[in-house]
C-alpha cells in the first residue's frame, strides 16, 4: 500500500473524481476526510475499503466557498493526532455561459469554489506541512484551464489560476521538502461532463487522439502516484490526464 499511515484530506470528495481519488486513496492505506456539501453516494464503499486497508474515513460537511467555515475546518484537521499529509483540492463547480450573459454571481461563485478554496486549505495546511518538512499537495486543475473553452471563461480562469498558484506554492515550500502538483483531467465520465450537450460531447470524443473519454480512476491513479514515495523528486508539474487532447 503506497499511502499507509498517511492522513489525507480531500475536497470535493463526494463524487465524481473527488470519490474515485478517495476509494483510491482507501485502497492504499491513507486515512481520509473529505470536505463536501453532502456526504455522497459512495460512503458504503469508502468504509469498506477502509476497514479492508485498516485505514479510516470520515466526512466533513462545508460550505467549501465560505472562506471562514474552511479556514476553521481545516485548521481543526491540522490539529488533529498525525497532522495532514496529503492535500488534495479538487472542489469544483460551473456555472457555464457567454461572458456578455454572465451574472456576477455565476463568476463569483466558480472563483470561491474553484480557486480561493485553495488558498484557505493550503495557507492553513502548507504552513503545518513546512513545519514537519513533509507533504504533498495536488491541485485539480482542468484542461480548459490551459487551452481555454468558450462559455466557460469563469470556469477557464479559476482552472488556469491553480497552476499559477501551484506553481508560486511550489517554489515556497520545496526547500521543506513539500511538493505541490498539478493533474489536468480532460474529458472524464463524470456527472459534470453527463450535462454537456450530445453534439458537444460527439465534437470533444473527435478531438481526443484516443477516442474515449476518461474514467475517474484514471485520473486518481496519477493523484495517487502524486500523493505518494513514487513522486518524491516530483514538483511544481502540470500532468495532463486526457487521453492526449492537450497535445
Amino acid at each position: 500500500m503506497l499511502l499507509e499511515g498517511k492522513n489525507a484530506v480531500v475536497t470535493g470528495g463526494s463524487r465524481g473524481i473527488g470519490a474515485a481519488i478517495v476509494l483510491s486513496f482507501l485502497k492504499q492505506g491513507a486515512s481520509v476526510s473529505y470536505i463536501a456539501r453532502s456526504e455522497g453516494d459512495s460512503i458504503a464503499a469508502f468504509k469498506e475499503a477502509a476497514a479492508a486497508s485498516g485505514a479510516s474515513v470520515s466526512f466533513k460537511q462545508c460550505d467549501i466557498s465560505d472562506r471562514q467555515q474552511l479556514s476553521d475546518l481545516v485548521q481543526e484537521l491540522a490539529k488533529e493526532e498525525g497532522g495532514v499529509d496529503i492535500l488534495v483540492n479538487n472542489a469544483g463547480i460551473t456555472r457555464d455561459g457567454l461572458i456578455f450573459r454572465m451574472a456576477d454571481a455565476d463568476w463569483d461563485d466558480v472563483l470561491n469554489t474553484n480557486l480561493t478554496s485553495a488558498f484557505v486549505t493550503c495557507k492553513v495546511i502548507a504552513h503545518q506541512m513546512i513545519r514537519r518538512r513533509s507533504g504533498s499537495i495536488i491541485n485539480v486543475s482542468s484542461i480548459s484551464g490551459l487551452r481555454g473553452n468558450g462559455g466557460q471563461t469563469n470556469y477557464s480562469a479559476s482552472k488556469a489560476g491553480l497552476v499559477g498558484f501551484s506553481k508560486s506554492l511550489a517554489r515556497e515550500v520545496a526547500s521543506r521538502n513539500v511538493r505541490v502538483n498539478v493533474v489536468a483531467p480532460g474529458y472524464i465520465d463524470t456527472a459534470m461532463t453527463d450535462g454537456l450537450d450530445a453534439k458537444l460531447k460527439e465534437l470533444m470524443l473527435g478531438q481526443i487522439p484516443m477516442a474515449r473519454v476518461g474514467g475517474p480512476e484514471e485520473v486518481a491513479d496519477t493523484v495517487v502516484f502524486l500523493a505518494s514515495d513514487l513522486s518524491t523528486y516530483v514538483t511544481g508539474q502540470v500532468i495532463q490526464i486526457d487521453g492526449g487532447l492537450g497535445m
